[in-house]
């Protein structure tokens, strides 16, 4: 019924007194129509002579020159919505946390120091000690490092990694199919995978995962086939480096990596062997970098700070077959109840069992595919003569297997596989033949356009309309949650500002309580609300600071100056340390109040 109204809303917005050309909504269905049969018209001259041997030869022959092209590709299209969708900015807990770790990064350290004062900035999926550090890897950090060092802002990082992945499917799916084929299966990971997309729009990752899947799965085949001893050991090389990026990155889901690769090579075993010194070479610096990280956080060079945080916290969720992991440390209120949520969440996907669990997730594939392209999808099929074919769906079971035993699941888990997922639709695409691929990609294309222009459009009466029935696409749109406009705020004040966060009894997941790699050093500081007498230890180690009081659970969020309490004879004063001990040590670059406001 709900729908039903919404639907009704949208087509009363096409009654002709209500546009400027006088269209009905059956003369917009018509026209719809007309488009798309004239489309396909097109489509099927266009792209039949496109997927010829010597058309797409000379199109795609020049590898690098596409690659740039297709790197450029996703971020362009992106960056011509920003006056419409600003650039992200951090909104959720894993998106702090893996900010927290990039600008951690961009100062050349693993982790930070203990803040005198820890016990106010206690927030989700951040470690108070024995460092001050993100709990996650550091392949996804990295990326955002890289963005803030060249760029100013940790997402344009975001934007480089996808790039990058795009480019680097064309390059593995070279190693596959013609180059016409290659060149149409990266360019629907550009769209599928770019501008609208979960990867290009939050802070999470997958992009930076997915490039390593695509240089392993890319340097395969070339190693395989390849003879010449030069080339061989490029390609193995390559191959190591795959595989350390993805370890930085997701160390659990390396294992399958590293298991589809030894299954790629059972029937000729020995030819790996002999590539291995190769691809140990790359290999062990990013193992290094790995222990290097563990040391930094958790004091261990074996002990993820995944794994500690676990202990600590007792978040992240424990596997479906472990018991629930019990805290180690006193929880805050909001930390007490996501661990409540995950454990809930662990229970209830436990008792569903594997099979159960398998079977809930395959909907949540829908991520690496259109919907037309499951028409197509029954032609792999045809395939599967073929060992190399056969393995392709072997290492997509092992990776759907092995992810299966989270409470959780979510696409950047598997996006080590994201270019198989294009390989499978591009060989599924060329078995069919060129005629009807060249329908099937018509109609993906016009998916995208279409809800491409909607966003590109900006129209939010019709958005408000439209967008409820959007599938898989996340764009940052408005500010929901109000951090905009408190941000806005804040920085429009003189000075640096200390803000106390006050949460409502009930208050869950959206934490406002992050900073940065140097604490002391932002123009905002965000704390928690301890109570009058302890709020005083911290205004008077930032004597300087405005102090203002949060309320995030007031709609809108409400930000009033904080009464400050008069200043106790008995209370001992704690000087701050200085923001740089070590003069050589880099300042830091970002400062979350300065990511472009909505």
């Amino acid at each position: 019924m709900h729908r039903m109204f919404y639907l009704f809303h949208l087509f009363r917005s096409f009654l002709p007194l209500h546009n400027p050309i006088g269209f009905g909504a059956a003369d917009f269905i018509a026209l719809a129509l007309t488009l798309v049969l004239v489309g396909l018209s097109f489509a099927k001259q266009i792209l039949s002579r496109l997927f010829t041997e010597d058309h797409a030869r000379r199109f795609a022959e020049r590898t690098g020159w596409c690659m740039l092209a297709l790197f450029l590709l996703p971020i362009a299209l992106r960056l011509a919505m920003i006056n419409v969708h600003r650039i992200p900015t951090p909104l959720g807990m894993d998106d702090f946390s893996f900010v927290l770790l990039g600008d951690t990064l961009s100062h050349f350290r693993f982790s930070n120091p203990i803040h005198p004062l820890h016990q106010f900035f206690e927030t989700l999926f951040v470690f108070q000690h024995p460092r001050y550090a993100s709990i996650y890897p550091m392949g996804q950090g990295l990326a955002l490092a890289l963005g803030q060092m060249l760029f100013g802002n940790p997402w344009a990082g975001i934007a480089l990694s996808t790039g990058a992945l795009c480019a680097a499917c064309f390059w593995m799916l070279r190693g596959w199919v013609s180059p016409g084929w290659a060149l149409l299966g990266a360019v629907f990971a550009a769209l599928q995978f770019g501008p609208l997309s979960q990867w290009m729009n939050s802070f999470w990752g997958g992009a930076v995962p997915a490039t390593a899947g695509c240089l392993v799965y890319g340097a395969l085949p070339r190693l395989q086939e390849s003879g010449d001893p030069r080339h061989q050991r490029s390609y193995a090389i390559v191959l190591g480096a795959g595989i350390g990026i993805h370890a930085l990155s997701r160390p659990y889901e390396t294992v399958f990596l590293t298991l589809s690769v030894l299954l790629f090579f059972a029937p000729r075993f020995p030819k790996l062997l002999r590539a291995a010194p190769m691809i140990l070479l790359p290999l062990l610096p990013a193992l290094g970098l790995i222990l290097l990280q563990n040391k930094s956080v958790t004091g261990s060079w074996t002990t993820l700070p995944y794994m500690l945080s676990r202990y600590e916290y007792g978040v992240p969720s424990a596997f479906t077959w472990q018991a629930d992991p019990i805290p180690h440390h006193e929880l805050t209120p909001q930390q007490q109840l996501v661990y409540q949520g995950q454990k809930d969440a662990h229970d209830d996907q436990a008792a569903m069992g594997f099979m159960g669990r398998l079977a809930s997730r395959v909907k949540f594939y829908r991520f690496f595919f259109l919907a037309p392209l499951y028409l197509a999808l029954p032609a792999l099929l045809l395939r599967l003569r073929e060992y190399r074919y056969v393995w392709v769906v072997l290492t997509i079971l092992i990776f759907a297997l092995g992810t299966n035993v989270y409470p959780y699941f979510f696409s950047h888990y598997v996006a080590a596989i994201a270019c198989l997922f294009v390989l499978v639709i591009v060989t599924s695409l060329e078995k069919i033949g060129p005629e009807a691929a060249s329908i099937l990609m018509f109609v993906c294309a016009s998916h995208f356009v279409f809800w491409y222009g909607m966003h590109f459009a900006g129209n939010q009466d019709f958005a408000h309309d439209m967008w409820q029935f959007e599938t898989e696409d996340v764009i940052t749109a408005g500010d929901p949650q109000g951090r905009q406009a408190i941000r806005h705020r804040l920085i429009s004040a003189p000075g640096e500002q200390l803000v106390f966060v006050r949460y409502g009894p009930a208050h869950v997941y959206q934490e406002w309580v992050y900073n940065g790699a140097d604490i002391d050093s932002s123009r905002v500081v965000w704390a928690r609300d301890l109570g009058g007498d302890e709020n005083e230890k911290l205004q008077r180690y930032y004597p300087h600071r405005t102090a203002w009081l949060l309320q995030p659970d007031v709609r809108p969020p409400l930000l009033t100056p904080y009464f400050a309490l008069p200043a106790s004879p008995a209370m001992e004063t704690i000087v701050p340390e200085p923001a740089v001990k070590d003069p050589k040590r880099p300042r830091p670059r970002l400062r979350f109040e300065d990511v472009p406001d909505e």
